[in-house]
């Protein structure tokens, strides 16, 4: 039983779900949505608030300019991009506290909420049954 606590444990010190993302957003929680795909998939959809580090060119130069004490949200397309992934890893390696979006920005769009870019989804203001 022990280890079955330390596991859901730390998987949510990892992981954070898009309605926990909103409320945090919402009630202006330190975190920070960080999209870590290239630009253009940023430019053509986003979550609202997110900024754009793609994972690929994550580095000690251009982080530096983050806040160290903010929690980062890193996300992607969804369950079949590991960006996301590859982004918390390397946000953590160069010491930033950060958790995985699950679902990415389809699970975002899933769970009703609404993007922002070029090609934006309108969705609808809902609150999960969670």
């Amino acid at each position: 039983m022990k280890k079955q606590i330390e596991f859901y444990e730390s998987k949510l010190a990892y992981q954070m779900d898009p309605s926990d993302l909103w409320d945090a957003l919402e009630n202006e929680e330190s975190v920070v949505a960080l999209d870590t795909r290239k630009a253009f998939g940023f430019e053509k959809e986003h979550i609202p608030t997110a900024i754009n580090l793609p994972h690929r060119e994550m580095n000690t130069e251009n982080t530096a300019h983050l806040d160290p004490s903010k929690t980062y949200i890193c996300y992607c397309d969804g369950i079949g991009c590991n960006a996301s992934t590859k982004g918390a890893l390397q946000m953590a390696k160069l010491g930033f506290k950060v958790k995985e979006l699950v679902g990415g920005l389809e699970w975002w769009k899933f769970d009703g909420y609404a993007t922002e870019g070029t090609a934006p989804t309108g969705g609808s203001i809902m609150r999960c049954a969670c």
